[in-house]
């Protein structure tokens, strides 16, 4: 027998509801899920507190990590001690603003070398679909990558070129040939306003990036995934508006899924002060009407998940041009608070926890092809975390581990938060409760390991 614990909760996350149970967990994998009083010998035991409940380690598809290249603005420890401070165990890394972008089995060699030294949780990567690389695909496919991604408009580095329509309609019919998924970025360039300056104001902004220009994108690329057979995801939904014609691809049989966002879901335009460039990002959150119906989306199941976009950079890029809503670096760091940001607006919606943790669990996973995670389950590997539910705490964002000092949530107070994180059975995270001044814990050496989706997990 191996290394055995037991971890006991009066409310463990099984099967869409919480309820009393012991989860067994054995060299690293849940091997036994049973009542929460059984006896298990030669176990050691953890008791989660009655204020807190057990969930599955979160998943999180859509993470910019940076490094190589842009280390600067993130990189892999530092990126993935905030996701185990945020209980996410499994990342999916975005192809672009590394150097060089993950558009080559050679690039991806390079991202994945550069991971495997410093990653704290696991990781999985996305390539690339930019106008150089179509029909070649298929080796970087074989190389391991979860899927494409694309930008329907400019993605704001030189290095990851965007797709015309005939692009992207030659990139679905490479992908349904291969089998794997193009996630897109999309905004319709045709319907965007002039780049450069815009003013401190925000109102500028959001009317420069409108809601035609992402109900534009979508229909395309609902038309092609029509079209080709091909599975297709849309990235970082902003506009409620779009959510009838993704229902009806839906229901048509449409190989389609579709994500938001916390701060789309959780901050309303209405709210964004003048120069707030930390509020920059594309497609832009928009109007608290617009929030309201995203919610709809998220409860009536159109919505498959909710991840961070995590897009940081640093300080000084976000505030180039004195707050300049144009001439800021567009993107929002928040990888560590996505869980408590979305948790604290559902919960002063009347929604109760349990609607929206799939849309962080089994969500995200079947949106990039990770079987068997987000789950509690014999079988799976004993990814955990332990959720504080009522733990009210005000957001600094000096005091967040991501690289960079600056985040839309800063001085939010939200409600619940992540006390311990397990990775393969081991505590990866620990804030204690209830000890005055104790600091967070981490192991004292990364033990993240990458997950390839031809061969699961990488050495």
């Amino acid at each position: 027998m191996g290394d055995r614990r037991v971890i006991r909760a009066s409310g463990t996350f099984l099967d869409g509801a919480f309820q009393p149970a012991a989860v067994v967990v054995e060299d690293g994998v849940i091997v036994d899920v049973i009542g929460v009083g059984a006896r298990v010998a030669g176990a050691t035991a953890v008791v989660v507190p009655d204020d807190a409940v057990l969930l599955p380690g979160l998943v999180d598809s859509h993470v910019h990590v940076n490094e190589p290249g842009r280390t600067e603005w993130e990189g892999f420890r530092s990126a993935t001690l905030a996701a185990a401070a945020g209980g996410v165990t499994t990342i999916v890394d975005m192809p672009l603003n590394s150097i060089p972008p993950t558009i080559s089995p050679e690039a991806l060699d390079v991202k994945k070398a550069a991971a495997a030294a410093s990653a704290f949780i696991d990781i999985g990567f996305w390539g690339g679909a930019v106008p150089e690389n179509l029909g070649r695909l298929a080796p970087l496919h074989d190389a391991g990558v979860f899927g494409f991604k694309c930008f329907l408009a400019p993605s704001g580095v030189e290095e990851f070129g965007h797709l015309d329509r005939a692009q992207l309609a030659a990139a679905m019919e490479e992908i349904a040939a291969i089998g794997s998924r193009l996630i897109v970025h999309a905004e319709d360039p045709d319907l965007l306003g002039r780049d450069g300056a815009l003013g401190r104001g925000y109102d500028a902004f959001l009317a420069s990036r409108p809601p035609a220009s992402e109900a534009s994108a979508i229909a395309s690329v609902i038309a092609e995934a029509r079209r080709t057979g091909a599975g297709a995801h849309i990235l970082h939904l902003s506009d409620a508006g779009s959510l009838p014609a993704i229902r009806a691809a839906k229901a048509d049989g449409v190989r389609l899924t579709v994500e938001t966002c916390p701060h789309y879901l959780t901050i309303a335009a209405e709210e964004i002060p003048d120069g707030a460039a930390e509020f920059k990002c594309c497609p832009p959150i928009r109007e608290s009407a617009n929030r309201d119906l995203l919610w709809r989306g998220v409860l009536d199941g159109t919505i498959d998940a909710i991840v961070s976009d995590h897009s940081p950079s640093t300080v000084d890029l976000k505030r180039s041009g004195g707050g300049d809503f144009g001439l800021a670096w567009g993107g929002i760091a928040g990888l560590q608070v996505g869980l408590s940001a979305v948790w604290t607006e559902a919960r002063a919606r009347g929604i109760p926890l349990e609607r929206v943790l799939p849309l962080y669990t089994t969500g995200p996973a079947r949106v990039a092809g990770l079987d068997g995670l987000g789950v509690i389950e014999p079988g799976a590997p004993a990814h955990l975390t332990v959720f504080g539910t009522d733990d009210a705490f005000p957001i600094e964002a000096r005091e967040l581990l991501h690289k960079n000092p600056i985040t839309a949530y800063d001085h939010r107070l939200l409600t619940g938060r992540v006390r311990r994180t397990w990775l393969h059975g081991r505590t990866i995270y620990d804030a204690t409760e209830g000890a005055p001044g104790h600091s967070p814990r981490f192991r004292a050496a990364p033990a993240g390991r990458l997950l390839s989706a031809r061969t699961g997990v990488t050495a």
